[in-house]
């Protein structure tokens, strides 16, 4: 299946002009250089692994961080009290 996709793609390139074989070569590098950092990571997170260092590799969260809202602090503000506490 990839073989034929593969002959599809080679043979359209026939059919580019030069700008649009350009935007492809720039496509490609671009797609070659992520996939090559994430196979370096994902070596280097399994030797981690392998190294018995971690025993998991967690994946940050992407999720939006809700709306914080201030509380109100009755007495001396909460930078006094933590310096005042340090000493």
């Amino acid at each position: 299946m990839a073989q034929e996709t593969l002959k599809q793609i080679l043979n359209q390139l026939e059919t580019l002009e030069l700008e649009e074989l350009q935007q492809l070569h720039q496509t490609i590098q671009r797609y070659l250089a992520q996939k090559e950092r994430t196979d370096k990571q994902a070596a280097f997170h399994q030797a981690l692994i392998d190294a018995g260092l971690v025993k998991q590799i967690k994946r940050p969260s992407y999720d939006p961080i809700a709306e914080r809202r201030l509380i109100q602090v009755e007495g001396k503000p909460v930078s006094e009290t933590i310096i005042a506490e340090r000493r």
